[in-house]
């Protein structure tokens, strides 16, 4: 029987996927979940156990939160990347790690076709095509949801038919979950005009009353959080979900281009990468110069939106890091926000490189690093280009 390793993770359309492959066509299937900090143990376990009903003839979880942090989310923290300044790249970056482990695994045990369930309207198909025909150029890429054309309810009878108890009910939302937030697509986001329901988010309300946290950088890393330092920053990120998670905080639906033309919808919920990004984002305002902010803003959105339609193989996006990290040199300090049912403010900042020091003066009040005179001069130079121009062409004369 040939192998094909088959991107998994228990929900409708890979547990399709799974039963079409081994079933219909004959595959010898290698389940593979690539947990990018999104799963309990107890989810593992139970997926696990789902798997295995399903006659596939192993399943692996490869996990690669740390890896998923150092290579990818970092970039997205220093960038301040938000989609269309609304979606932190939740889906779109995890899967091209998840892409890249699975077609690493998928060498490390002689397979010759690898598997997704993408569908043939989404971004997804491509970002998993891209990396697999980059890493494994003489596999075989098979896509059953997106050559069959399968409808989610066409999806479910098939199941339904060969025996597979799950809840269908839950499953008519589909949800990926990760450490930088989780996707939740539906009926709905399918329309222009209609909204989650509550009980479509997978984390549901349960905290009311104001809180304040702060969250400590270090070179552009989040190091801590109310006062306890954090080795490695996922667990960091993992305490700002859990703090801020409950408030129904990061809530939200992205409209955007997608890769192939057509404009799309998703739900979310990012409370922590949305409070790191913002709470990061007011920092660097302290820290960083004018043009230092002027070119991370430019190159940061190439780069997001690069991730996003998967071109995270080329080589520009090295570049791009680098210079993102080398940014990072003055941004530390901390950051104070509050917390609030569905959504949060930022309060302020403390840092040793705050570039806001009142020795130097205080905005509309005094300076005390020139004179008058000093600044009669410079704005009779800065202005004197656009002068002459009016002078030559006369242009303010005829007005």
């Amino acid at each position: 029987m040939k192998k094909v390793v088959l991107a998994y993770s228990g929900g409708l359309d890979t547990t399709f996927c799974a039963i079409h492959l081994s079933k219909d066509k004959g595959y010898e299937v290698h389940a593979v979940l690539v947990n990018t900090g999104g799963f309990s143990e107890e989810e593992l376990k139970t997926i696990e156990d789902r798997a295995s009903k399903l006659g596939v003839a192993s399943f692996k979880v490869l996990d690669v939160t740390k890896t998923y942090y150092e290579e990818v989310i970092k970039y997205l923290i220093f960038g301040n990347v938000l989609k269309n300044q609304t979606y932190p790249l939740s889906v779109s970056a995890e899967r091209i790690l998840q892409a890249k482990s699975l077609a690493e695994y998928a060498k490390s045990i002689g397979a010759k076709a690898v598997a997704h369930g993408s569908t043939g309207a989404g971004n997804d198909q491509v970002r998993f095509d891209m990396i697999f025909q980059t890493i494994l150029p003489e596999a075989e890429i098979i896509t059953p949801i997106r050559d069959l054309k399968l409808s989610r309810e066409e999806e479910i009878d098939y199941l339904k038919k060969h025996g597979v108890s799950m809840n269908f009910e839950k499953a008519a939302y589909s949800i990926n979950k990760g450490i930088w937030g989780t996707s939740v697509g539906g009926k709905e986001t399918l329309t222009s005009h209609q909204t989650l329901p509550e009980d479509a988010f997978p984390t549901q309300i349960s905290k009311t009353d104001r809180e304040e946290i702060t969250l400590a950088f270090n070179n552009g890393e989040l190091t801590g959080v109310n006062g306890t330092s954090y080795d490695n920053p996922v667990d960091a990120i993992l305490k700002v979900q859990e703090l801020a998670g409950p408030f129904g905080i990061g809530r939200d639906i992205h409209v955007g281009d997608t890769i192939i033309g057509i404009k799309g919808r998703v739900g979310f919920e990012a409370a922590a990468p949305l409070i790191i990004i913002k709470a990061h984002q007011l920092l660097e305002k302290h820290t960083l110069t004018k043009w230092q902010s002027f070119w991370k803003n430019q190159l940061s959105e190439f780069y997001g939106n690069h991730l996003h339609e998967g071109h995270y193989l080329d080589p520009v996006m090295r570049n791009l890091e680098a210079f993102l990290a080398d940014t990072q040199k003055f941004v530390s300090g901390d950051v104070r926000v509050a917390l609030m049912p569905y959504r949060f403010s930022l309060i302020g900042i403390q840092s040793d490189h705050d570039l806001m020091s009142s020795k130097f003066g205080s905005y509309g009040e005094m300076n005390k690093g020139y004179t008058a005179e000093d600044v009669k001069g410079f704005t009779r130079i800065l202005g004197n280009q656009t002068a002459i121009f009016h002078k030559v062409n006369q242009t303010l004369e005829n007005e």
